[in-house]
């Protein structure tokens, strides 16, 4: 059964965790869709609109890619390690 695609509302919560995280407040942006007269910033709903569209378009389908059964296009199946001869060296 494939993984139903997130809701809007869904995709919102994690945009504004993420955003919150960094330090940034999409309530700092006017409301609605029409961008500000002065500064041009974008509307709430249209950055919001905007970067569902980002996640629902690129995260998402990257996400889910798998390498098929030849594992000659996986230039890297793990991912760098800071330190790889300790590591080598206790899971030997």
């Amino acid at each position: 059964m494939a993984p139903k695609p997130p809701t809007d509302d869904e995709l919102n919560t994690l945009i504004r965790a993420r955003l919150a995280l960094l330090g940034i407040d999409l309530d700092q942006l006017p409301p609605g869709t029409a961008p500000d007269p002065v500064t041009g910033a974008p509307g709430r709903e249209t950055a919001l609109a905007s970067l569902r569209s980002f996640l629902r378009t690129t995260v998402l389908p990257l996400g889910t890619y798998r390498f098929g059964p030849d594992h000659s296009l996986a230039q890297q199946t793990a991912p760098p390690l800071l330190y790889p001869s300790i590591t080598e060296a206790w899971t030997r």
